[in-house]
């Protein structure tokens, strides 16, 4: 619902003291969503956020809005059924990469084919922090961790990868020490119809820490990382003189002024394409790391297709009301 009083960051930040370990980027994450909120136009009372467990876990209760800190991987399905009971409300489903895509994988999967109108924040730090150090589904290959001393010897997810395999029509890769690229990332979200996921890259300073230095440390992002923007070239690199190209069916990374590449040769990013193929693409591109919204593409929501339906039986039914259900087929009288 749109909303006339002007809040302030403040406004979201309840009075709950926040208990994350000192130096974890979910302080960052806490502070760019509440942050975000007051730009998007929503009375506080329509705001919701569900989470499942895990340190992310802990968000709702560091929001001044209504919230549900429910139970391991379920945090889609109460979110679903939150939304389709008020869909004016806009919920937020905070989760970690352990929580979505282990136990809750099934029901992240399908809130995502489904496409309701809600936004998924994914906080992925390649472990479990909560539960004090274990491998993930996205831990990498020879990881040591708490279940895993010698090394992990499973393949792990690539969270937009499976994102895209599910049918998701917004998916962004966000650094989690990059506050204003959040706070610009959430507000996108709840302007777009239909499931949203932000992939949070996130440092766990105690069991994982530096899992994305090579990509996030201030020395090296601009040039391990490409930032997309829509409509925009794909260019890089602390001198902005790198670009991709598309080489056949592989993207490669060109520098500008070398062998006849002008700024005219490099991709322009097309977050809206239906065509997934080259948002996968990119999601698989180790080195640049590509960040931003990779891809916004507006389909029919979940909840319009149920309205429609609904009223599309209305419509021919002879039952209007629940005497006429009571009274549409045989009856008899009991004496």
């Amino acid at each position: 619902m749109e909303n006339n009083v002007k809040y302030t960051f403040k406004d979201f930040a309840s009075d709950q003291e926040v208990r994350w370990c000192p130096g974890c980027d979910d302080y960052v994450v806490l502070r760019a969503m509440q942050k975000a909120l007051p730009d998007m136009g929503l009375k506080k009372e329509d705001v919701v956020f569900i989470s499942g467990i895990g340190c992310s876990s802990r968000f709702p209760y560091y929001m001044d809005s209504y919230g549900f800190h429910s139970i391991h991987g379920r945090a889609p399905g109460i979110a679903t059924g939150v939304k389709l009971a008020n869909p004016n409300l806009s919920v937020w489903v905070m989760t970690g990469d352990g929580d979505a895509t282990a136990i809750g994988g099934n029901h992240f999967i399908h809130l995502l084919r489904r496409n309701l109108d809600i936004n998924i924040v994914l906080f992925n730090n390649e472990i479990y922090g909560l539960t004090k150090g274990q491998f993930s589904p996205t831990s990498l290959v020879g990881q040591k961790t708490k279940s895993s001393p010698y090394g992990n010897t499973q393949s792990p997810f690539i969270i937009g990868e499976l994102a895209l395999g599910a049918k998701a029509r917004f998916f962004a890769r966000i650094p989690g020490n990059e506050p204003k690229t959040l706070t610009d990332a959430f507000i996108q979200a709840e302007s777009f119809k239909g499931t949203s996921l932000i992939e949070v890259l996130q440092n766990c300073v105690i069991f994982n820490d530096g899992c994305f230095t090579k990509y996030t440390d201030k020395d090296l992002r601009d040039d391990a990382q490409l930032v997309v923007e829509h409509g925009k070239p794909m260019i890089f690199g602390k001198n902005k003189d790198k670009g991709i190209v598309l080489n056949g069916l592989k993207l490669e990374v060109v520098t500008i002024g070398e062998g006849g590449i002008t700024e005219s040769s490099i991709l322009v990013h097309n977050a809206e394409e239906q065509d997934p193929t080259l948002h996968q693409m990119l999601i698989r591109l180790e080195y640049p790391l590509v960040t931003g919204v990779i891809r916004k593409v507006s389909e029919e929501t979940f909840e319009d297709r149920e309205q429609q339906l609904t009223n599309k039986i209305k419509s021919i039914s002879k039952v209007t009301s629940v005497d006429d259900l009571f009274f549409a087929g045989e009856t008899y009288d009991v004496k």
